[in-house]
């Protein structure tokens, strides 16, 4: 017996932007429209919010662009008007969820996006004395090193709403994830909903960057001078509490081990006309952690 298979269903808005999407499809896959949609808005949103970077984010738009025809260009703007309306009607993660209604999940890469209303409660249960913490600090910090469509972000500012807090004022966040389409995804939908983040295109395990994104709220919030006068904060109240332990209390320098030369080496310094290799210092990597 064939097993059934449950049939699923979208918003008003998923539903318009699946069938835009599918109309323009015709000539192409519908997995590379979808990545082309998402990229398009994504460099026009970064273009309006990152001017540092708008000169080869447009070459890069246009790159895209010219792979479709004007008519085809003109579906995909409508089908961002939908992306618009769908989170005007309130937080959601509406582009992971639409991923996942137009059955394009991806097994190897792991890409089954964990549904919004668990996210939700999730962030509820981890977030319930950010309220308290809000009030110490100013603002909270959030992270997220494999985020997908954004659905765990979208939900912690979603938290902090019904709790009466601003969260474009007193949150913000920094998310990383290997696959560029969820980056777009995720970029989009911070962008639309105001929501102070970078999102950082590259591998978290390997601390590694290709490329980064800029919300609209974080420039317009100036959060990267309001992190560094954290930072800077921080350290000094960490040095300060250092210098008020008693010095028999104060941590240990870790021992540095006597570099002893073998007999080859010794030799080489002692012939002149020996080559020698300088070797540099291997570069130490450096994560903030949020």
């Amino acid at each position: 017996m064939a097993k059934k298979q449950h049939a699923r269903t979208g918003t008003e808005h998923q539903n318009a932007l699946a069938r835009t999407l599918r109309q323009i499809a015709h000539r192409h896959s519908l997995w590379t429209v979808f990545r082309d949609f998402v990229a398009l808005s994504a460099l026009t949103l970064s273009n309006a919010a990152d001017r540092s970077q708008a000169e080869a984010r447009e070459k890069e738009y246009l790159q895209i662009a010219g792979r479709y025809s004007r008519e085809e260009l003109g579906l995909m703007s409508e089908g961002f008007a939908h992306v618009v309306m769908g989170l005007e009607t309130g937080h959601q993660d509406f582009l992971g969820s639409l991923f996942m209604l137009l059955e394009m999940g991806d097994s190897w890469k792991g890409q089954f996006f964990t549904p919004y209303h668990l996210c939700l409660c999730m962030s509820k249960m981890t977030m319930s004395d950010a309220g308290s913490y809000i009030r110490e600090n100013g603002f909270v910090r959030v992270s997220d090193p494999c985020v997908g469509g954004g659905a765990m972000i979208i939900a912690a500012a979603h938290s902090l709403m019904d709790d009466g807090i601003n969260y474009q004022q007193h949150m913000h966040a920094v998310a990383q994830d290997i696959d560029l389409t969820a980056v777009h995804m995720a970029y989009i939908q911070f962008s639309l909903l105001h929501i102070p983040a970078v999102v950082i295109h590259g591998n978290s395990l390997a601390m590694e960057t290709r490329s980064t994104w800029r919300t609209l709220a974080h420039t317009m919030g100036r959060w990267d001078a309001k992190l560094q006068r954290l930072e800077q904060a921080q350290a000094i109240a960490e040095a300060a509490e250092l210098m008020t332990q008693p010095e028999a209390e104060r941590p240990t320098p870790a021992p540095v081990a006597a570099f002893v030369p073998s007999e080859e080496a010794r030799r080489a310094a002692n012939d002149p006309h020996a080559v020698r290799k300088v070797r540099r210092p291997s570069q130490v990597n450096q994560i903030s952690l949020f």
